[in-house]
């Protein structure tokens, strides 16, 4: 059996630049350290090659793995090239698969001008989605998306291909066999790869339905797709060496299908209206995306389509429809998780860039055939051809750019390492959301900071796995002795602390202390973190000369990119500076008082009002 492998593909400057100039706009971008969201959690996993939150993402840390020994920043850095590679890597598909659609098409006699149009179609598709948020944010930190993207475009490509040889009458069932391969391989990356099978067995059936009626190709396919699904066994394998981060412990068959059916996640769907109907459907939003302009040229791109390959053009919108289906229909996103589900559609926005560029080369040819062509194609007729193809991925990366620049953004690792300069020696500290968790598990795990304390994740104490893998405070703990699942993770959290108290240190972090109501305890605030006391013992008085040894890169100052968890911290930082004011005001402490207030009011100017209020209450100026 002869392998399918690529041919016919020119390798010129436009091929090479469709994958340079995404890189070099990511590079250029890219996040330097940890961010917040899901970041500390990929690169500890990846950097200890264990295992992610649910289903594991296997594919996407192995491919992450050989990042981490480049000779060159901290490993949050490495693994950030690797999705910036990910991401060129799917721009580079994307000229690819707009040159193949194109291949055939001539606009004039002139061969070159021919050739040149097409490759121009290519490339400015192939920088259109480079530029669009929704890649360029999952492109300049660690994300799974950009590779599942990639990885999608390849089967597509493989697909025209198995086409073009089948119209050509050559049967070549080999096509099919690495597309099932590549199909099963991926759902290591992420599992939406599924909302894709639907468009790709109906442009199989409708090119040649016997396909489905062949047993042997049939077995083979299935074959092909195990052998690719197979990456799962790296998850129970890694789960025996038990390293740093072992979300599930996947050791044996059912803790293997809790974690990758994700029943560490059970929810109640939130009850239907229009208006959470009408946000879930926006999740995928051509416009927001390309712009309006790149609607129109969708849309003329589709009309091209249905002229010259209806089955591509009803793939299009089979994929559409099966996304939507299953995300908006059948998941149900509550209102606060749809931009959770934004970030799936990056495989629709790479097709519909495509699209986009088939547009591009329609409008061209409606110019040529409505004006007189010139007999010799000169450099004016070029300059005009490049505005016309390059004109929205400019704009695209004017608008975007600021956004979408990490290049500064420390504020998740400083908000992580002020954390843990807060703690005393051998503490304990309990946090409570992800972003808050992720990148002190990071620091800790990866860049070995403060390795004497232990940082339980509230909301991960109902599982035994969990607790396992923190043997030198749960490993006699009484939370192993009840049904913990049931009472939840708020009675976990009072469990343990009443062990660790009066034995260790104990801190709770931001978001624990309003996310929990104490009645036996009193958190104390200190920095940015607060140490848990009994209600009789005293508190003391706080200590701000820490604030002074916390480093505050973009706190102060404007951050070009806000996204939801970073500007939580940055409120973060401003309430603490709010509260320890009004603490130090009433001690009498008016100078530090004032000092504190003025910094909260300078980091978020929305908390002048609370300022201005604890002024009047204690007859402070400003």
């Amino acid at each position: 059996m002869k392998l399918p492998y690529f041919k016919n593909i020119p390798v010129n400057i436009f091929l090479i630049l469709s994958f340079v100039i995404p890189f070099a706009v990511y590079m250029g971008t890219l996040a330097p350290s940890v961010t917040f969201f899901d970041s500390g959690e990929f690169l500890t996993a990846t950097a200890s090659l264990g295992s992610a939150h649910s289903p594991g993402y296997p594919l996407f840390l192995m491919y992450a793995k050989p990042f981490t020994w480049l000779p060159l920043g901290n490993i949050a850095f490495r693994v950030n090239v690797a999705t910036a590679v990910s991401s060129s890597l799917a721009c580079l598909v994307v000229y690819i698969l707009t040159t193949l659609l194109l291949k055939k098409e001539t606009l004039l006699p002139d061969a070159r001008f021919n050739r040149v149009a097409v490759q121009f179609a290519g490339l400015a598709a192939a920088l259109t989605f480079a530029v669009t948020p929704r890649l360029w944010l999952q492109s300049n930190h660690d994300k799974p998306y950009p590779l599942l993207a990639f990885i999608a475009a390849i089967i597509f490509y493989l697909l025209l291909k198995w086409q073009e040889q089948y119209r050509e009458g050559r049967e070549r069932p080999s096509f099919i066999y690495v597309c099932t391969f590549l199909a099963g391989l991926s759902m290591g990356v992420h599992q939406t790869i599924v909302l894709m099978l639907p468009a790709w067995v109906l442009m199989i059936v409708l090119t040649d339905w016997r396909m489905i009626t062949r047993f042997k190709e049939l077995v083979l396919t299935t074959a092909f797709a195990l052998l690719g699904f197979s990456i799962h066994l790296y998850l129970p394998l890694r789960a025996l060496s038990m390293p740093l981060l072992n979300w599930g412990d996947a050791k044996t068959v059912d803790q293997f299908l809790w974690h990758f059916l994700r029943k560490g996640y059970p929810s109640e769907p939130p009850l239907r209206n229009v208006p959470l109907l009408w946000a879930q459907i926006q999740a995928f939003n051509i416009p927001r995306e390309f712009t309006w302009l790149g609607a129109l040229l969708t849309v003329i791109g589709l009309i091209y389509l249905w002229r010259k390959d209806r089955i591509v053009f009803i793939a299009y919108f089979v994929t559409i429809a099966a996304f939507l289906i299953v995300i908006v229909g059948y998941f149900n996103t509550p209102m606060e998780m749809i931009f959770l589900t934004e970030e799936f559609f990056t495989p629709l926005y790479l097709l519909t860039a495509v699209i986009i560029g088939l547009g591009l080369f329609s409008l061209l040819g409606y110019a040529v055939r409505s004006s007189r062509a010139p007999e010799r194609i000169t450099a004016p007729v070029y300059g005009v051809v490049t505005v016309l193809f390059f004109s929205l991925p400019a704009a695209l990366c004017a608008v975007n750019y600021f956004e979408n620049d990490q290049h500064n953004n420390y504020i998740a690792f400083d908000y992580a390492s002020n954390s843990l300069r807060t703690l005393p020696q051998n503490s304990v500290m309990f946090t409570w959301g992800d972003s808050g968790a992720f990148p002190l598990w990071y620091l800790q795990g990866v860049e070995r900071l403060r390795e004497d304390v232990d940082l339980p994740h509230t909301p991960h104490l109902v599982f035994e796995w969990y607790l396992d893998s923190l043997p030198r405070i749960f490993k006699e703990s009484n939370l192993r002795k009840f049904d913990i699942t049931s009472f939840g993770p708020e009675a976990a959290l009072r469990i343990a602390i009443n062990e660790c108290i009066g034995v260790r240190p104990v801190f709770i972090d931001f978001s624990t202390r309003y996310s929990v109501e104490f009645k036996e305890y009193q958190p104390i605030q200190q920095g940015i973190v607060y140490r848990i006391r009994k209600i009789n013992e005293p508190s003391g008085i706080p200590d701000i000369s820490m604030w002074d040894n916390y480093n505050n890169r973009g706190i102060m100052e404007k951050q070009s990119f806000l996204d939801l968890d970073t500007g939580k911290a940055i409120l973060i930082y401003a309430n603490s500076f709010l509260e320890i004011g009004e603490f130090l005001a009433g001690i009498n402490r008016y100078q530090d008082a004032i000092m504190m207030l003025r910094k909260a009011e300078l980091i978020s100017p929305d908390m002048r009002m609370s300022a201005d209020q604890i002024r009047m209450r204690y007859g402070l100026g400003r």
